[in-house]
């Protein structure tokens, strides 16, 4: 009969881990992400030596864009190759990436938390038509981010007389995950944690390749009172680790948020937004949601919207998600993103993405690097680094409706408002609507045969994708459309013609 189950220090666990192995890490920014255990990881090579040659998979970035997280594991020998959906947390993994040290690829965020479960199950792969036309096509490179990478890992295949992407399944050896509680055999429930992630995708695909799982948590109990609590069973657990609250922050901006993990009355609030050029996008961006909308909101300027519709109380009308798996309440931001404050239900990330893939967000409102005359848009690499695409490229496509929002020009932009009209006090410096872009991750012709409603919504013009390409439709009051405007592009839209944005977007 099965017995209790193993529990061992950090140490002892990583010891456990064959060089050349796969290994696969739950978490998302520091949410779920079994910090103790990678730690670990990293302290056992560089004592040791071993082991060596790993190949890393995760879905969502990991990190504080310091030393925490998958930053743990970028030393040379320790990581050959790396499979992921967003790099800009994990820099040091970054860079080995862009000094060619390590085999790197660059897939979405969604297609890889899926892939956990075909792996699982040991089918053949993900097949589906997210990234085509974009840098992870085959054709455009196939998310390979350097020279040192070259086996092919997606390929476009013919279904039904139609293009379809497929992922390419492989064996996962170990996986680490976190918990919040494990009982004497092993069974592991998540009620601190604010995200699900994949932590059973990850589990099955390394028990059903004959590895090892390696489980992170708080504290041991006797009995998990609700076995539908129970999100791995211990069936599937070979080490436990107990943390006792070290390397176990709730997130890596917070040692424990009770909001993250309670539900509410759908009446949060956030501190009121500042008058910035922020404001006068997140205004004008939610106007494009309706009443009864769901929504995915990005990072970065796409935030605005929410601290908007709780200063106008028009939170309570539409429901925000994340795709890390919480539904309603309000987004955390910063090293908190992946987690809500109050969310109405949290589900396993993969499932989050089979709902997006399948057409269920209403809008998806995301942010944009640099834009082209197609409206093909990119959001990863610039200024000699590689961010990655995680969620966007899976929300992008196939959200019914998409808002980008993003400054009209980069680098130390200044605006303010004099008589109700828009005055650019310092230029940007770098051009964001540009004739070439760095990296494909939005393909805007595919956007139009796909019948999207596309709009991109900056401090001082609004454009809109139709089949030409982009449409000038409106102007900031005060702005002259050519000098400010037109000229400031590396292109000409295909029509301008623009009404006056309204008033009250800039107001103080």
């Amino acid at each position: 009969m099965r017995g209790a189950a193993r529990i061992v220090s950090a140490r002892e666990a990583v010891a456990a881990i064959p060089s050349g192995a796969t290994v696969a890490v739950g978490g998302f920014v520091g949410a779920g992400h079994p910090e103790l255990l990678t730690a670990a990881l990293e302290e056992h090579f560089l004592a040791t030596g071993s082991p060596r040659d790993l190949t890393l998979l995760y879905a969502a970035g990991q990190g504080d864009r310091g030393d925490r997280g998958l930053n743990h594991l970028a030393h040379a020998g320790l990581i050959k190759r790396v499979v992921g959906g967003h790099w800009n947390l994990a820099p040091k993994l970054g860079r080995m990436a862009l000094e060619n040290q390590i085999e790197a690829y660059n897939f979405p965020q969604g297609v890889l938390c899926v892939l956990l479960r075909e792996i699982a199950a040991k089918r053949a792969g993900v097949i589906t038509q997210v990234g085509m036309n974009t840098f992870v096509d085959p054709l455009h490179g196939g998310g390979r981010l350097n020279a040192r990478t070259t086996e092919p890992l997606v390929e476009r295949i013919k279904l039904d007389g139609a293009d379809w992407l497929r992922y390419r399944t492989f064996p996962v050896n170990v996986g680490f995950i976190r918990a919040t509680s494990a009982d004497p055999r092993g069974n592991l429930a998540l009620e601190r944690e604010g995200i699900i992630g994949e932590v059973l995708p990850i589990a099955q695909a390394a028990k059903n390749h004959g590895g090892i799982v390696i489980a992170q948590v708080e504290r041991l109990v006797d009995r998990i009172a609700d076995p539908k609590a129970v999100r791995v069973p211990g069936i599937l657990v070979d080490f436990v680790v107990v943390s006792e609250g070290r390397g176990h922050e709730q997130t890596f901006g917070e040692v424990f948020e009770e909001a993250y993990v309670a539900t509410g009355n759908g009446s949060e609030t956030l501190p009121p937004l500042p008058f910035s050029e922020r404001k006068i996008v997140g205004r004008r961006a939610l106007r494009e949601i309706a009443a009864g909308d769901i929504v995915n909101l990005g990072i970065g300027m796409p935030e605005a919207v929410a601290a908007v519709a709780a200063e106008t109380g028009r939170l309570k009308d539409f429901t925000l998600t994340v795709e890390s798996g919480p539904i309603g309440g309000v987004p955390a931001s910063g090293l908190s993103f992946g987690c809500s404050r109050r969310p109405e239900a949290i589900v396993d990330q993969p499932s989050q993405f089979d709902y997006y893939d399948g057409g269920g967000l209403d809008v998806a409102v995301l942010g944009a690097v640099e834009v082209d005359a197609q409206g093909s848009v990119n959001v990863s690499s610039f200024a000699g680094r590689f961010a990655g695409v995680g969620g966007f490229v899976n929300i992008a496509q196939n959200a019914k409706r998409v808002i980008f929002c993003c400054t009209f020009r980069a680098g130390d932009l200044e605006v303010d408002v004099q008589d109700g009209a828009l005055r650019i006090v310092r230029e940007g410096r770098h051009a964001k609507f540009v004739k070439r872009l760095g990296m494909v991750c939005f393909h805007g012709p595919s956007a139009i045969a796909r019948g999207q409603s596309v709009t991109f919504i900056t401090e001082r013009a609004v454009f809109e994708l139709q089949a030409g390409g982009l449409v000038l439709t409106e102007v900031a009051p005060g702005v002259d459309v050519r000098s400010q405007v037109l000229d400031l592009m590396e292109f000409a839209p295909a029509s301008v013609q623009p009404a006056t944005m309204p008033a009250e977007y800039f107001e103080k």
